[in-house]
């Protein structure tokens, strides 16, 4: 694998902010602090600034979480990009898609998903691929989706294409696993899935 362009900044390089944020996620995720943050955090105002649009995309999203992790699976593994993968593949499992549900979204909208859930795939695919919606594509997701909702989509699918973008060209590294600390393991137990 490639070394970095930009490696991880540490606490002087990326400032408080996301320095902790880093350090929250990290436990939360079962992870090395990530990469990602580590790498955008060098920017700091640019940092705060994507964090708080990406947080209202997800998780403060309004369309279903299982759904916009579909999208952002999609996106990654038409992107080809192993970072965003992997990490959302460990987040769509919380969010309720099985290991099953992973492999049918790599495989893309074929026979077996809901009508909703094969409207959403195709608009990701005919964006990666097109970028942009024929009136077909967009029928069948307005006969699923609100139009608050496909706005929501479009700009879910765009951000994670363009961190797909970053992650690749500054060659991001993928955070190491490591054990969850015993508070954060209990804490997320009693969470509902």
């Amino acid at each position: 694998m490639a070394e970095p362009r930009i490696a991880p900044g540490g606490l002087r390089q990326v400032g408080p902010l996301a320095w902790l944020v880093s350090r929250g996620a990290a436990a939360v995720e079962g992870t090395t602090p990530p990469n990602l943050f580590l790498t955008l955090g060098r920017r700091r105002k640019l940092f705060r600034g994507w964090l708080h649009f990406a947080a209202r995309l997800m998780p403060a999203g309004g369309l279903p979480r299982r759904e916009g992790e579909m999208v952002i699976l999609r996106v990654a593994h038409l992107r080809e990009c192993a970072y965003e993968f992997q990490h959302h593949t460990r987040l769509a499992r919380r969010a309720g898609l099985s290991s099953a549900d992973v492999e049918r979204v790599v495989a893309g909208p074929v026979d077996g998903w809901t009508g909703r859930d094969r409207a959403i795939l195709t608009a990701v695919d005919s964006l990666h691929h097109h970028r942009d919606l024929d009136d077909d594509t967009w029928a069948a997701l307005r006969a699923h989706l609100t139009e608050p909702e496909c706005v929501e989509l479009l700009m879910l699918a765009g951000h994670y294409d363009m961190l797909a973008t970053v992650i690749t060209t500054l060659r991001i590294q993928p955070d190491d696993r490591r054990p969850r600390p015993p508070l954060i393991r209990a804490l997320l137990q009693r969470l509902p899935r």
